[in-house]
């Protein structure tokens, strides 16, 4: 059996073969989309009765910090870590840290494994509290702890991949060696329909993790097909999309002819071959790449943007602005109807890991960190709020882990100044936060122990953060899945049903 034989080829299709053979790959799937716009179809039910969890939600902006934020330098302040500075874990009162069994329990064991037996750190940034709900922020996020009132900070999350694999572990719910899963973004665009038929309905800014952190792993769909993969944008108007019209020599109309003759080539490829995902994919790609040449450019020209409000996402600072366009380039996405944006934050082509690491010089790197995103996060939030679309959009920020409360091991004996010491990773108790889109503001939720060590309050697994967002857009992460493809339990996740509104 030759390699296409599994798809026949008809030299004489008739008029009603012809119809029922694109009705399977097309009409259907635009069907589908339009019952979801319409609201006629419903995410998979979750509750005993029947009922499908209400969408508080419509859209979602995923900020994600590469390389492993320290918590115990941004969300969680650990006081401790002053009295007990320059000791090792086992000369003090929390030695147990060290031997209960979730150190090794859920631990996968792919990269190595952080040394534990140095001496503490103590905190290299001080806390204040911040709104009318006293939330602790750090000193380095002074904008975005200004908003801390519209934000449940969770304090609690665990994970199991030491190494910065775990970038694509947190997107997908799946270490890199077990295989790809889709990520939450592609779930999302599986889930629902679109809200705007010129634009995707997932997008991704920003440098992705590299290829050791997984990739483009962590904003692709994998078995739910190409067609649900975030689609990469830039946020300079000249640089929107990658084959803008070249010129006069090319009009409009010109281009509109080509991609007809294309779809139409397509479409009778797809009548052979209706059980080929990525020329299913590719057909819709090419009718959207079509209408985004004409609305995108539109949306990252933020020329129509008051001076107010570009000073608001950090726009006239040189350390803010990259990431403030990003920022207000998501905003005006949701304000249009794209579902998922999803925006990284310190990919870098000269480190694999992520400018978030700090195995040395923490105070230098994660303070730089912070003052490249704080102004825009919080230019984000206070705009979405003043225009009411908080409300209707769930913001995320999250990072792969956190940071051990003991020094990054060095060569020279841990003789360093303190000003050039760093942290390991660390997977057992690290920070998220969530605000709008059906989220109770002005919360902490969970709490690592007096070391910052272990999640020891209301733990969650990282897939409870993609349950959360999955159920506040009115899906259920116990159902959403394919025939074939059964997912644990583990990757699902469970909403965290205390920080939901």
């Amino acid at each position: 059996m030759n390699s296409v034989s599994r798809f026949p080829a008809s030299p004489l299709i008739g008029r009603r073969q012809f119809l029922a053979d694109l009705g399977m790959g097309f009409t259907g799937t635009v069907l589908g989309a339009m019952l979801f716009e319409d609201g006629v179809a419903r995410a998979v039910p979750s509750s005993a009765d029947g009922a499908a969890p209400q969408a508080k939600a419509k859209s979602v902006i995923w900020l994600f910090m590469i390389g492993g934020a320290s918590h115990i330098e941004t969300f969680d302040p650990k006081p401790a870590l002053h009295k007990f500075a320059d000791k090792t874990i086992a000369e003090t009162p929390y030695t147990g840290v060290l031997t209960t069994p979730r150190v090794t329990k859920n631990f996968r064991v792919f990269a190595g494994q952080a040394r534990l037996n140095t001496r503490i750190l103590q905190p290299q940034v001080k806390f204040q509290k911040r709104g009318e709900c006293g939330t602790e922020v750090c000193d380095w996020f002074p904008h975005v702890g200004g908003c801390v009132d519209d934000m449940a900070v969770v304090r609690s999350l665990w994970t199991t991949d030491f190494s910065h694999t775990s970038q694509m572990l947190f997107h997908t719910g799946k270490i890199i060696i077990d295989g790809r899963e889709p990520c939450i973004g592609s779930w999302t665009h599986y889930g629902l329909g679109t809200l705007n038929q010129d634009l995707p309905k997932f997008v991704v800014m920003g440098r992705p993790p590299s290829d050791f952190g997984g990739g483009y792993a962590s904003h692709q769909a994998s078995y739910l097909g190409p067609e649900h993969d975030g689609v990469p944008v830039e946020v300079e108007p000249d640089r929107a999309v990658p084959y803008p019209p070249q010129g006069p020599a090319q009009s409009r109309e010109a281009q509109r002819a080509e991609f007809e003759l294309v779809g139409e080539l397509n479409r009778l490829a797809a009548v052979e071959y209706p059980a080929d995902p990525a020329l299913q994919a590719r057909i819709k790609a090419y009718e959207l790449a079509f209408r985004m040449q004409g609305s995108f450019p539109k949306i990252v020209n933020l020329a129509d943007e008051t001076r107010e409000t570009q000073d608001l996402y950090g726009l006239n600072d040189p350390i803010t602005r990259p990431f403030g366009r990003q920022c207000l380039v998501a905003r005006r996405l949701v304000e249009r109807g794209v579902r998922f944006v999803q925006i990284y934050h310190g990919g870098a082509a000269d480190d694999d890991n992520g400018l978030w690491d700090c195995h040395q010089e923490l105070r230098k790197n994660t303070s730089r960190r912070c003052k490249e995103v704080d102004r825009p996060i919080a230019g984000l939030l206070s705009d979405l709020k003043r225009r009411g679309m908080l409300d209707s959009t769930l913001v995320v920020w999250a990072t792969e882990f956190g940071r051990t409360p003991n020094l990054e091991p060095r060569p020279d004996g841990e003789s360093d100044a303190e000003e050039l010491r760093g942290r390991d990773h660390h997977i057992y108790g690290f920070s998220a936060w969530l605000a709008g889109g059906g989220i109770k503001g002005g919360m902490v939720h969970g709490a690592t122990d007096e070391l910052g060590f272990h999640a020891a309050e209301n733990r969650h697994y990282v897939t409870d953060i993609h349950a959360t967002v999955l159920h506040l857009l009115g899906l259920d992460p116990q159902r959403l899945e394919i025939p074939g493809r059964k997912r644990l339990e583990m990757e699902r996740g469970r909403p965290i049903t205390e920080i939901i509104a």
